[in-house]
């Protein structure tokens, strides 16, 4: 017999079919989010598959600033969000006005911008990065130039560390990952000394000194498709991730580092406002479109290009 989730996801299919659309949706979606997409990953990916189909309607399961990025690079495209509401707290933590002023104390300095911020903090910026590529992007940036960072702040000390680079850092933060708690994850990782701990940069330096595998989310679910010798891993991010590990490795034990408390708050409340329901009436009325001002989408695709053209090798003009 048909439940009314069976009916909702074939209402969804129709409608995808109806209009041609993508549908991609970030790691940390519910499953059942992810299991409807066409293409499951992180925000970067997730704008670059966008980009290259040629689909000419985008639904992103995912926050804002993952759904500007797309509109950036398909400006031509329709691009819907289940959920408008669906915001960051880095974006949150770094507003344009205050980002534009501490770029303006620093004349001649790069700034580098972490992807999870709005577009028209990207369009101000000299170069984006990920969780995945930033070290690359650290590294190519002239010795002599100053660099400003943000607005991750654990991200950037994480990337100091790693690149032995000095960087002026902007005081923003993952609401999600800032909550791990160190003292709980030294107790779960002693009563578990045969499980890797996976960590995502954005945790605090406490958390990161207990990781194993530090990496973005792409990284630590590879971690768990080649770690074959791991039986159970110890995971510090967002849980939605633990859907794809587990389609990977169904005979593992996912175990969530904790937070300080007895809260969920590891899950992120704005990827969870998104749900099947709300995907069915985007596609159903297309009346969820993100918008970004051309001249946004001219400046901000610029920092953008620069990024993944370092991401492969290649110089560019500071």
């Amino acid at each position: 017999m048909k439940t009314r989730r069976d009916t909702l996801r074939a209402e969804i299919h129709e409608l995808k079919a109806q209009h041609n659309a993508l549908i991609l949706a970030h790691y940390y979606e519910d499953g059942e989010i992810q299991d409807i997409a066409d293409f499951v990953g992180d925000s970067l990916a997730l704008a670059q598959w966008g980009e290259r189909a040629p689909n000419p309607v985008i639904l992103l399961a995912g926050v804002i600033f993952m759904a500007e990025s797309a509109k950036i690079l398909s400006p031509t495209k329709t691009v819907l969000m289940p959920d408008m509401n669906a915001g960051c707290s880095l974006v949150d933590h770094s507003p344009i006005d205050k980002y534009n002023a501490w770029k303006a104390q620093h004349p001649g300095a790069v700034m580098v911008t972490y992807v999870n911020s709005s577009a028209a903090v990207k369009a101000i910026t000299d170069v984006t990065c990920t969780s995945s590529n930033a070290e690359k992007i650290i590294r190519a940036i002239p010795e002599d130039r100053e660099i400003l960072f943000g607005p991750d702040y654990n991200l950037g000390r994480y990337l100091m560390k790693k690149t032995g680079r000095k960087m002026l850092l902007w005081p923003g933060a993952c609401e999600v990952h800032v909550l791990f708690s160190a003292r709980r994850l030294f107790e779960l990782k002693s009563s578990n000394p045969d499980a890797p701990v996976l960590a995502h940069p954005e945790c605090p330096e406490a958390v990161l000194q207990y990781a194993d595998v530090i990496g973005s989310t792409s990284r630590l679910l590879e971690e768990v498709q080649t770690n074959t010798k791991a039986k159970r891993f110890i995971v510090a991010t967002e849980p939605g991730i633990f859907h794809q590990m587990q389609k990977a490795r169904p005979e593992v034990e996912l175990i969530q580092a904790p937070a300080e408390g007895s809260c969920a708050c590891n899950e992120c409340p704005y990827m969870k406002l998104n749900t099947l329901e709300k995907i069915a009436t985007s596609l159903r009325t297309l009346t969820t479109q993100v918008q970004v001002p051309l001249d946004i989408i001219e400046k901000a695709r610029v920092p953008l290009r620069r990024m993944l053209q370092l991401s492969v090798g290649q110089k560019v003009e500071w």
